[in-house]
């Protein structure tokens, strides 16, 4: 379980704000992890309970995804 040492703390980076920089947020945390699973090599264990983890964060609420922004409409649209 060393592995999720460095996984977890990605789940409590906060998302900006301003919605001109969700798309760069996303796209570090996306690098971020295709790094940390190229160099690292985690375990299965640590893999599956890190999904896990963000599957439970994506889908129990809008908005609480590391992987898209809580745009609604037209509030988006214009930004």
């Amino acid at each position: 379980m060393y592995c999720l040492q460095c996984l977890l703390p990605v789940l409590l980076i906060p998302k900006p704000t301003n919605p001109a920089l969700v798309e760069t947020h996303v796209m570090f945390i996306v690098l971020y992890l295709i790094g940390f699973f190229l160099e690292r090599k985690p375990c299965t264990i640590c893999s599956l309970v890190f999904l896990t983890a963000v599957f439970l964060i994506c889908y129990s609420g809008v908005g609480n995804c590391i992987f898209w922004g809580n745009c609604d409409g037209l509030k988006c649209e214009n930004g």
